[in-house]
């Protein structure tokens, strides 16, 4: 998401306005120094290094350990520091690897995962999960890579599509299979140095995310030492299913902190566009609608407290895909609903119509909202009886 254009000085900021962000809208700034020194128009790439350097990635996890699981104040806060200041595909770029791609990486226990999570830690090293297929990204036991598991080497063979972080990533952790079939323990997770003899990586055709890196990585008989397993064969997909919660956790979180953003803009937007003898905002219909998006986004950050501790925690799977489905749904409708508030000014170059089809991304990456939804369907019982509990006390 490019930085947005102004209005003329008569008008109210643009719905990204990160150079100077309202105390309502922006995160606590302390100990950000090191992100206010980047442009806005940063790469997810530059905003990890700087994460790193500055020693903020630790934040985002328990007692400043990946290992120990992600803090979800720490988590949102950071994601939130991030969005406010650089473009929505660049905060994506961040947040796979601070709520998935570290953890994951922290199961390793040979010497080469460990230097990777160091150098990734550090911002040296910018991780891409490589978890999505050329098959349908939700149906991951349908996966085509496949790894070939020898006594002392491993052979890697398959393609990786739509992959945040490939044209920057020094490492993929890559989802492979090590037997044929559907099975839940025919999965292994490898780690694939981005420069090892066979990978070749390219651009996905995306304008509307290449601050992401997102693109494609081809492995043609990648040949490694053992030592690159990660975690214990045939564990992958649970292991998956474990991170994936957090990252489901981390875009709901993320997604309050954008809408809050727009919400911002967009009152200033419509506080200062004159209509008539007044403004947009003194419109009946306009408050309307833009009160109900007021709710929409409570409702998603109540949400977000509800299960933070569950998810964070426990690792609750329908908890996570209840986040996922109403972070999907919210951030939809707030975007849609202000980039109509915005009226034409709205389709700028990097304007909100333009972050309203990159923010299309909460209801489909991470688990499609029709595919969450079923999961949240299969609990339902279980979904009902906590809300009894809650009701009593």
């Amino acid at each position: 998401m490019p930085e947005t254009q102004q209005e003329p000085p008569a008008q109210a900021p643009s719905a990204h306005e990160a150079t100077a962000p309202t105390a309502v809208t922006a995160p606590a700034a302390a100990g950000h120094a090191a992100l206010d020194a980047l442009p806005h128009t940063a790469s997810g790439a530059q905003v990890w290094a700087a994460l790193g350097r500055a020693g903020l990635i630790t934040r985002a996890y328990r007692d400043g350990d990946v290992r120990s699981g992600a803090d979800p104040d720490g988590l949102a806060n950071l994601l939130a520091a991030v969005d406010t200041r650089f473009s929505l595909a660049a905060t994506l770029s961040v947040s796979v690897q601070l709520a998935t791609a570290l953890p994951i990486l922290a199961t390793g226990r040979s010497q080469v995962a460990q230097q990777a999570l160091t150098s990734a830690l550090a911002g040296r090293a910018t991780i891409a999960l490589a978890a999505t297929d050329v098959t349908a990204g939700t149906d991951l036991t349908a996966l085509r890579t496949r790894v070939r598991i020898d006594d002392d080497a491993l052979e890697v063979t398959g393609e990786k599509n739509w992959i945040a972080n490939t044209t920057t990533a020094a490492f993929f952790l890559v989802l492979a299979r090590h037997r044929p079939g559907r099975h839940f323990t025919h999965f292994t997770w490898v780690l694939v140095p981005a420069d090892a003899p066979g990978v070749s990586v390219g651009p996905a055709d995306s304008a509307l995310f290449a601050d992401s890196g997102v693109g494609h990585v081809v492995l043609d008989g990648v040949r490694l030492d053992r030592d690159h397993l990660l975690g214990r064969v045939g564990f992958g997909l649970p292991l998956f299913a474990r991170h994936i919660a957090t990252e489901r956790l981390a875009g709901a979180q993320w997604g309050v902190a954008l809408c809050r953003r727009v919400l911002d803009d967009t009152l200033r937007h419509l506080s200062g566009r004159p209509h008539g003898e007044g403004t947009l905002w003194d419109l009946d219909g306009v408050r309307r609608t833009f009160s109900a998006c007021l709710v929409r986004v409570r409702e998603l950050q109540a949400l977000v407290a509800y299960h933070a501790e569950q998810v964070a925690v426990r690792h609750d799977t329908t908890a996570a895909a209840t986040l996922k489905a109403a972070a999907g749904a919210t951030v939809n409708h707030v975007l849609a609903e202000c980039g109509q508030l915005w009226g034409a000014a709205g389709f700028a170059t990097g304007g909100i119509q333009e972050l309203r089809a990159q923010a299309a991304l909460f209801a489909i990456g991470g688990g499609a909202n029709e595919v969450v939804l079923g999961a949240v369907a299969d609990a339902a019982e279980a979904v009902i009886a906590d809300m009894a509990r809650t009701a009593h006390t």
